[in-house]
């Protein structure tokens, strides 16, 4: 089955790579979905603790289902929004995410949040994507959906996947914040969809971005559109599954 997990698994060997947690340090893993970035800092900080936070309740229970038969006790998990929740300031030595802080409304005071939770050595380590052209299955997805080759995937304005893409932008938004030493590592890694084109079909056809296009079109393209997603899973299936070329961030900053 493939899920969140699987498509990113040579990105997360690089994000734990970037991490360097600590024994006794304490983390904030913004936006952990199922926990899997929450639990493997765990394992790395075990005389310190670990607390996962997302907006999903659905991606928690099943990660604290996982964190309980993974026998870890120093992990918990909140639903919140960690862009505005009162978190208990200055109680982390680290915050992290994995694709989690692309979202924010308003990014510096998110950030900002954030950096209050922070004690003064505090770190911030995430991984974003880079632009959406610099990402094959951005620019392969969204030419499928519009059905035209010319059509630009990045977004006219707004959160986005790829909102965090831009290093100067994104050095004016956290130095706003008050963090300092902010530091860009690329990660060129691609991504899996599964393990022949029909599973990575049906993986994409569970994106909410993408019906969400398909099922406000009308009957007869919307056939059409996904015959293309099916031609594009087709034409990247390899002998060891479906991949996709992406590029994407490994943020580093530290309060200021």
């Amino acid at each position: 089955m493939i899920d969140y997990d699987s498509e990113l698994r040579r990105h997360h060997h690089a994000f734990l790579r970037a991490l360097d947690v600590r024994p006794r340090d304490r983390a904030l893993d913004i936006g952990c979905g199922a926990g899997q970035t929450t639990r493997d800092a765990a394992r790395i900080a075990s005389d310190g603790r670990v607390l996962g936070i997302d907006t999903s309740e659905s991606a928690l229970r099943n990660a604290r289902r996982l964190t309980l038969a993974a026998g870890l006790h120093n992990v918990d998990y909140l639903c919140g929004d960690a862009a505005q929740h009162p978190l208990p300031p200055a109680s982390f030595d680290l915050a992290i995410s994995r694709f989690g802080t692309m979202f924010f409304a308003d990014p510096v005071s998110a950030f900002s949040n954030i950096r209050r939770t922070l004690r003064p050595a505090g770190r911030l380590v995430m991984m974003v994507w880079q632009a959406a052209h610099r990402n094959e299955w951005a620019v392969a997805i969204h030419r499928a959906l519009v059905g035209d080759d010319a059509a630009s995937p990045e977004p006219a304005f707004g959160p986005s996947p790829f909102s965090l893409g831009d290093v100067p932008a994104v050095e004016g938004i956290l130095r706003a914040a008050a963090y300092s030493d902010v530091e860009f590592e690329e990660v060129h890694e691609p991504v899996y969809y599964g393990r022949d084109a029909e599973s990575a079909f049906r993986f994409v056809c569970g994106f909410s971005t993408v019906m969400d296009v398909v099922e406000s079109q009308p009957a007869r393209e919307r056939e059409r559109t996904l015959e293309r997603l099916r031609d594009v899973m087709d034409a990247n299936a390899a002998r060891d599954g479906v991949w996709f070329d992406s590029r994407a961030w490994i943020i580093r900053a530290r309060c200021g």
